[in-house]
Formats: structure tokens, C-alpha cells, sequence
């Protein structure tokens, strides 16, 4: 089975920024109750610059993932967008000079993506964030080589983490604020993340 390539990433580019047409207004709603409200109009513009970089002129996975990381950081200056382009830039780097990786890989790449967003944003695994989603994705799908698989891996552990935390307050950011307040509320970055997930998997 054909592995991942630059082909790849920008299908699931442009699936992700078609879902934003019907997503970004359910994670606006969801940031809204505790923060700005703007999760889903600041998701929307950088998944809508990604759809303009046309990566798929090249071959090199490595260098696809870089201009995605620039487009990332041109399309805003919030950290939503610092932590794209750091996690793109992670991940670029792992991929350097490189047309194709196994599926068997997505989980490395995703834990290196992982880890610089937590080395650059400063929220820990367990405060309620994407990233508990994310970690949630490295464990499920370690080991498997398989995109059905992987997909329905992927699915069943973003949202069972997205499920798992809505009870728990929130630690990091504008929500920890309202620590209580914020229990029975999804947080919107991992809302976002798992509408994502389950887009891409329909997809594969």
C-alpha cells in the first residue's frame, strides 16, 4: 500500500479546509463560552492558507511541511498559529529530502510534532488541550501500518479523549480562569481536532 507523500498530505489539506466550512462555526460556539470565541475563524484562515501553498508542485514531503509551516505563521500571529508551525517544522525536519514514509510512521511523526508543541507552548499533557488529543492519536495508532486502520484508530482515540476530559477543568490558558465553569465543556482545540480526525479518516 502507497505510503504517505506529498500527494497525501495535500488531499488532507483540502479535505480539512473543506470541513472548516460547516466546523468553524461549532468551534467559534465552543470558544465562546470560555474564551474569544475565535478557535474556529483563526483554524479556518490557516487551513484556508494551507489550501493556497500548493505543496503538491514538489516531491519532498520535508519541504512541503516547511511551506506549510511558513503559511502557518503568515496566516496569523495567534498561538494556534505558532504552534502549527512549530509542529510542522518538526516534523519537516524528520522528513527532510524524502518523497515517501510508511503509515507506520504517522505515530513518530505526530509524537515529534507533539513534543514541540509542548516544548514551545508550555501546556503539559492533562491540562485539557489538543495536545491530550494528539497523544491520545500517538498511542492508538503506534504500530500500525495500515491508513483504514490507522483512520479508525485515530477516530475511536480523539474522540474517546475528547469524551474523557469534557468533565475536567481546564489549566492552561484564558479557561483556567474559569476552571470550573469549564467542566462539561468541550475544549475547542481538541473539539476541532477530532471533527479533523473523523473529516481525514472518512476520506482514506
Amino acid at each position: 500500500m502507497t505510503g504517505i507523500t506529498v500527494h497525501t498530505l495535500g488531499q488532507a489539506v483540502k479535505t480539512a479546509n473543506a470541513r472548516m466550512a460547516t466546523l468553524e462555526g461549532e468551534l467559534n460556539a465552543a470558544d465562546s463560552l470560555l474564551g474569544d470565541g475565535d478557535t474556529g475563524v483563526m483554524l479556518a484562515r490557516v487551513l484556508g492558507k494551507f489550501a493556497e501553498t500548493g505543496i503538491e508542485a514538489g516531491a519532498d514531503l520535508g519541504a512541503a511541511f516547511q511551506s506549510l509551516a511558513r503559511a502557518a505563521a503568515a496566516a496569523t500571529g495567534s498561538s494556534l498559529g505558532t504552534l502549527f508551525a512549530t509542529a510542522l517544522l518538526a516534523v519537516g525536519k524528520r522528513t527532510k529530502d524524502v518523497e515517501e514514509v510508511a503509515w507506520a510512521q504517522l505515530s513518530p511523526l505526530l509524537q515529534a510534532a507533539l513534543e514541540a508543541m509542548i516544548q514551545r507552548g508550555g501546556a503539559s499533557l492533562g491540562d485539557k488541550t489538543v495536545l491530550d488529543a494528539v497523544d491520545a492519536v500517538v498511542r492508538a495508532t503506534a504500530g500500525l501500518d495500515d491508513a483504514d486502520e490507522i483512520s479508525i484508530a485515530a477516530c475511536e482515540a480523539a474522540n474517546r479523549t475528547l469524551a474523557s476530559f469534557r468533565d475536567k477543568p481546564c489549566r492552561i490558558g484564558r479557561a483556567r480562569m474559569f476552571a470550573e465553569k469549564s467542566i462539561g465543556m468541550d475544549d475547542p482545540g481538541m473539539l476541532g481536532f477530532a471533527r479533523l480526525v473523523e473529516a481525514l479518516a472518512a476520506k482514506a
